[in-house]
């Protein structure tokens, strides 16, 4: 018995589909490696960064559920009255660094 194809076979929807598939941007290496230097700077959010190179993210709201890391910082900063992290950026920069685990020292045979 053959399986029913669970792809609608209406046109409007095929053609949708091909506009997505078409008009979805290509980034070259060269433009990778840019923006994410870009982002490694700091001078933006990655928020900020990926609205201007029209990256389509992840909703405010889901990374906040699922950040547990910024759960962290958000507490560090509410323990100290500094606000939050969206109200004070460069606060929230200090409470990163400050709630950051220490690097440990690996002897290099290890590596």
């Amino acid at each position: 018995m053959r399986q029913k194809s669970t792809r609608a076979k209406d046109p409007a929807e095929k053609a949708v589909r091909d506009i997505r598939r078409r008009t979805r941007k290509q980034y070259s290496v060269e433009e990778k490696i840019r923006i994410v230097l870009e982002g490694l700077r700091g001078e933006d959010s990655i928020a900020a960064l990926c609205r201007r190179e029209g990256i389509a993210g992840v909703s405010r709201e889901v990374m906040e559920a699922f950040s547990t890391r910024r759960a962290e910082i958000a507490a560090a900063m509410d323990g100290r009255g500094l606000g939050t992290p969206a109200e004070n950026q460069r606060a929230a920069q200090r409470a990163a660094l400050m709630t950051r685990a220490a690097k440990r020292g690996v002897a290099i045979s290890a590596l």
